[in-house]
């Protein structure tokens, strides 16, 4: 958290991530929803989170969704499924990154419901580049959505960052290479 630039747009909400940053919402049992647009330190702010969840002894884990998602479609292949989601209940806080990136499956909606249930009163961490109120649409079975999000969203504090990419600021500098043009794909 400390190497987390607060100057580098006005509208993130800083006071709201340093209050955070106390991990009061961890030892409630409670969730955080980091959304916003691409680059404005979603996943930065969430693995910052979970450091300092670390310095206090939590056990912290990090994943893409896409990535827990998949591996949890090849244990139910390999009849690993359950051993599989007991190890993903257990960690203190456990951090789903790019949540919500796109349509799910039913058995990737079943999953997370079955994910997010188990771990009800154990802290997750989100990074979405959607709104809570745009990740209805992406469950094919709309109980299933209710059930899950109500759980999820209703136990959350949700951050909305905003602003402009920080990733251009990363960007490399010099190497010839002219800024103003489009690299050409051949």
């Amino acid at each position: 958290m400390e190497e987390f630039d607060f100057t580098a747009s006005p509208k993130l909400p800083a006071a709201q991530i340093r209050d955070l940053a106390a991990l009061r919402w961890l030892h409630t049992g409670e969730s955080v929803i980091l959304f916003g647009p691409v680059g404005v330190g979603k996943t930065h702010v969430a693995q910052a989170l979970g450091h300092l969840a670390i310095r206090q002894g939590a056990n912290v884990r990090f994943a893409k969704t896409s990535r827990i998602l998949a591996d949890l479609a090849g244990c139910h292949a390999d009849r690993t499924w359950d051993r599989r989601l007991r190890e993903l209940v257990r960690p203190d806080v456990l951090i789903l990154d790019d949540f919500a990136m796109r349509q799910l499956t039913a058995a990737q909606a079943d999953d997370l419901y079955e994910l997010v249930s188990e771990r009800q009163g154990r802290s997750l961490i989100l990074t979405s580049n959607r709104a809570p109120s745009d990740w209805y649409p992406l469950f094919p079975n709309p109980v299933v959505a209710e059930s899950l999000l109500d759980r999820l969203i209703n136990t959350s504090h949700q951050v909305i960052t905003n602003g402009p990419s920080y990733r251009p600021n990363k960007r490399p500098r010099g190497g010839g290479t002219d800024k103003t043009s489009k690299p050409s794909i051949k």
